[in-house]
């Protein structure tokens, strides 16, 4: 065998960077790979072997090698956040939805916004379940669904991907909602009253702190590690010394970090929040979305308490805004809220969301999606490495399709430097970033800012982060 199947590997590898497979894409087995190159088998499963222990490919159970993302950029991490961890009222999130609005501009690049791209999404399969639906139930979809939880067909099909995560759930406990902003709107509503502390994440999604604002709420940010996910030491040291409420976090490929809980985590986190008392919220909008096989686990699987929150707006429809909150112990209450403010969601969306799961549509679907959000998101980071400046550091995400960037702090012209200013800068060239400051209660983060691939990457992404780059760069001595 001697050093062939090193030069078979190599092969590969050279295929892979070359784009000849793409991450995700599945490689020949073993006994057709062994008759194409003319060689042993033996060969070909020590030629596989290498490529496994140098994280090129990945074995899946009875299902064969499998090309795996893999950054090749080499970057530090950023640090842990230190928010200085006391309860603080939120303002200025107008500040926010004035952004937002100039990023929706026509002919700007979007690098972003936490959407994905529309050229990724299934168009075609979700009109078609629509039109089907619109004419199966005709004489319902111009009525109300009637009353909160929503469709019950939605809601069995919600509880039966639920239970593959080891989450059993009666239809009774999940309440279909206008996206997971409202799912998270109402359950926070449900659980707190003016003036009560909630724990969050820091850097923490800026749609939560306009929550936040809006009920009156206090928030505590607590340290957040950027690939480990929150200090559970720094939240026990919080509970310890502020009446907390509720904690809420994002359990997967979180935004603005990317970050995971372990699956230790999730269950370590979960136990805290018992014992003190707190009600934990789990947000997990982009679990759906990690770039390995595996579908990462949620934090209500270690206790049935933990009030979970998503949607589809990640992952098939964000126009669609259906998403849901599952929690035996706020069911009802979640109903009577949501009766108030809206009484209920589109019936034709939600019958053409219940036919998309049954019919295995939406399975077929992120299995293509994945690939393409490992792809363009590998591509984001090799740009970064090509254009930022060097000490930058960024956090390279196991799922989803933003990242965080921490821009060095040495060197810099001006100790004013703020991301915030260069974005709107950015933004007069139709170009749009999100700044570091915006996901935090106070004046932090200002170094920092969130990217997006969005799914696709494209040429004239790749020019409008070049540009980025540049006026970045001139923010720095030579």
């Amino acid at each position: 065998m001697g050093n062939l199947y090193h030069q078979i590997a190599a092969e590969i590898i050279s295929q892979i960077e070359k784009g000849g497979y793409h991450v995700g894409d599945k490689l020949p087995g073993v006994r057709a790979a062994s008759v194409t190159r003319e060689v042993s088998a033996s060969t070909i499963v020590a030629a596989y072997d290498e490529l496994l222990d140098g994280g090129y490919i990945e074995a899946r159970p009875r299902s064969g090698f499998y090309v795996k993302a893999r950054a090749q950029a080499d970057f530090l991490s950023p640090k842990m956040s230190q928010p200085s961890m006391i309860p603080r009222d939120v303002v200025g999130q107008q500040l926010v939805l004035q952004l937002l609005h100039q990023t929706q501009l026509a002919s700007v690049v979007n690098l972003g916004p936490a959407v994905p791209d529309v050229k990724i999404l299934p168009s075609a399969a979700v009109e078609k379940s629509v039109v089907k639906m619109a004419r199966l139930h005709r004489l319902n979809v111009c009525s109300y669904e009637l009353f909160p939880p929503g469709n019950l067909e939605l809601r069995q099909q919600i509880a039966k991907r639920m239970a593959l995560l080891g989450c059993q759930l009666d239809v009774k406990d999940i309440v279909i909602t206008n996206g997971c902003q409202e799912a998270l709107l109402l359950t926070l509503k449900a659980l707190t009253s003016p003036g009560d502390v909630i724990a969050i994440e820091s850097p923490s999604y800026y749609g939560l702190l306009q929550i936040i604002e809006h009920l009156g709420l206090q928030a505590i940010e607590i340290p957040t590690d950027p690939i480990q996910g929150i200090s559970l030491d720094a939240l026990q040291l919080a509970m310890d010394h502020w009446p907390i409420k509720a904690c809420l976090v994002v359990s997967n490929f979180s935004n603005p970090l990317g970050a995971s809980l372990s699956d230790d985590s999730k269950k370590a986190l979960a136990a805290l929040c018992r014992k003190n008392k707190v009600a934990l919220v789990e947000d997990d909008i982009y679990g759906d979305l990690g770039f390995g096989h595996q579908r990462p686990s949620v934090c209500k699987s270690f206790d049935e308490k933990v009030i979970y929150c998503s949607s589809f707006s990640k992952t098939l429809a964000p126009g669609l805004r259906v998403g849901w909150v599952a929690s035996k112990q706020l069911a009802a209450t979640i109903c009577q809220l949501k009766f108030m403010g809206s009484i209920t969601c589109p019936t034709i969306v939600q019958y053409a969301m219940a036919d998309i799961l049954a019919g295995g549509k939406y399975e077929r679907h992120l299995r293509g999606m994945r690939i393409q959000l490992a792809q363009s998101m590998h591509q984001l980071v090799l740009a970064i490495e090509r254009y930022f400046p060097a000490n930058t550091r960024i956090t390279q995400p196991k799922g989803g399709f933003v990242l965080w960037v921490e821009l060095p702090l040495e060197n810099l012209i001006s100790k004013n430097f703020d991301t915030y200013e260069l974005t709107l800068r950015l933004l007069d060239e139709k170009i749009a970033i999100t700044p570091g400051k915006i996901f935090t209660t106070t004046q932090k983060f200002k170094n920092c800012l969130r990217l997006s691939s969005g799914g696709i990457w494209t040429p004239q992404k790749e020019k409008a982060l070049k540009r980025v780059g540049e006026l970045i760069r001139q923010a720095y001595k030579e």
